[in-house]
């Protein structure tokens, strides 16, 4: 899930809420939302191909 912050930058959270906190992971703050939904597709491919 892609969020643009105040500053103009985007910040990639993850989609299902952490049990620790009660809020979204943060998963990376990016530049451009381009590079954002690059990284979001990296997590997704790393979440199904570890091990």
């Amino acid at each position: 899930m892609i969020r643009k912050l105040k500053d103009g930058r985007y910040r990639l959270y993850s989609r299902k809420i952490d049990p620790k906190t009660g809020k979204r992971r943060n998963l990376g703050t990016f530049a451009s939302r381009a590079a954002a939904e690059k990284h979001e597709r990296a997590v997704q491919f790393f979440k199904r191909h570890k091990g």
